[in-house]
């Protein structure tokens, strides 16, 4: 197959295809019929020697050949979009442009909103996609390149990664206001040790508030696990539960939500928050105005 004989179009086809995984909703956004997606698909096809895309019930699903091909394809078109920035320096270069962060939604409560609105600000048309990872996935997912960047406590060893330390956080708990006594504005170790708990963990069972009783030669019973932070007003609500959870996250949910923020009785480590992307987007004017942003707005608890 010689590139000369490739209408290179196909190649925003296929992007729009991966991402939005129905070919209605990728001819909404090429601004072109939903025939005529269908027709470059077969094209595609053709080209590739693969079906590439394959209907179930819930739309298009890619093969390993479209998942193989999707970063090559949107690194080279997203190359082609960067030569564009050099000779028109105006807003309208970030149109047509998307940056995938990932995060976990502890992050994406306490600073994502904000980010938006610095976003908008600063690169105006450019499309966020936030993406769920956490430390322990976080390279992972930067070097299959499904994220661009991401903000997680550590996990960016792999020498291919280059990372920016954004601060540090720490902890605190909520509760229903209703569980506490009138005018409480703090519960001891006693009644935190004896109140039920909420983990919030990406699969395991053991949290660092487990790891600091255990240091103590306490323990305490866990009534339930959620992987979302975002559940917590639900769960807690009505409850004489407590949750332990990063001060970030702790002081946005508790702003919306009435629950209480109360300070941890137990003192467990801060930790580092970092800022992490592939050493190669480096010279990527649209991603570094991202990552800009970002440190513009991060100030963790």
């Amino acid at each position: 197959m010689n590139i000369a004989t490739v209408d290179l179009n196909l190649l925003k086809v296929f992007e729009a295809l991966h991402e939005e995984s129905s070919a209605s909703r990728a001819a909404l956004r090429l601004g072109v019929t939903q025939s005529a997606v269908s027709a470059a698909l077969r094209r595609l096809r053709d080209v590739y020697g693969d079906q590439l895309f394959v209907r179930t019930g819930r739309g298009l699903a890619p093969t390993l050949k479209a998942n193989q091909l999707k970063p090559v394809v949107s690194e080279a078109l997203n190359k082609c979009r960067q030569s564009l920035t050099m000779v028109d320096p105006t807003t309208q270069q970030y149109e047509g442009r998307s940056v995938t962060v990932g995060l976990s939604d502890d992050f994406e409560i306490a600073y994502g909103r904000r980010l938006i609105e610095e976003i908008a600000r600063s690169a105006p048309k450019l499309r966020l996609i936030f993406r769920q990872t956490h430390s322990q996935i976080v390279a992972r997912d930067l070097m299959e390149r499904s994220i661009d960047l991401a903000i997680t406590a550590g996990g960016f060893a792999e020498r291919l990664l280059s990372r920016q330390v954004l601060g540090e956080g720490g902890y605190a708990c909520l509760v229903d206001p209703a569980s506490l006594a009138t005018g409480q504005q703090q519960i001891d170790l006693q009644e935190f040790v004896a109140r039920e708990h909420l983990l919030v963990s990406s699969g395991g069972f053991i949290g660092i508030t487990d790891e600091g009783l255990a240091a103590l030669g306490l323990s305490r019973r866990v009534c339930a696990s959620t992987t979302h932070f975002a559940a917590l007003p639900y769960l807690l609500k009505g409850s004489q539960a407590v949750a332990t959870i990063p001060t970030h996250a702790a002081e946005s949910i508790a702003a919306i939500s009435g629950l209480t923020l109360l300070p941890c009785p137990l003192p467990l480590p801060r930790y580092p928050i970092e800022l992490g992307w592939r050493t190669s987007t480096q010279i990527d004017p649209v991603v570094v105005k991202v990552r800009e942003a970002i440190a513009a707005t991060f100030t963790p608890g």
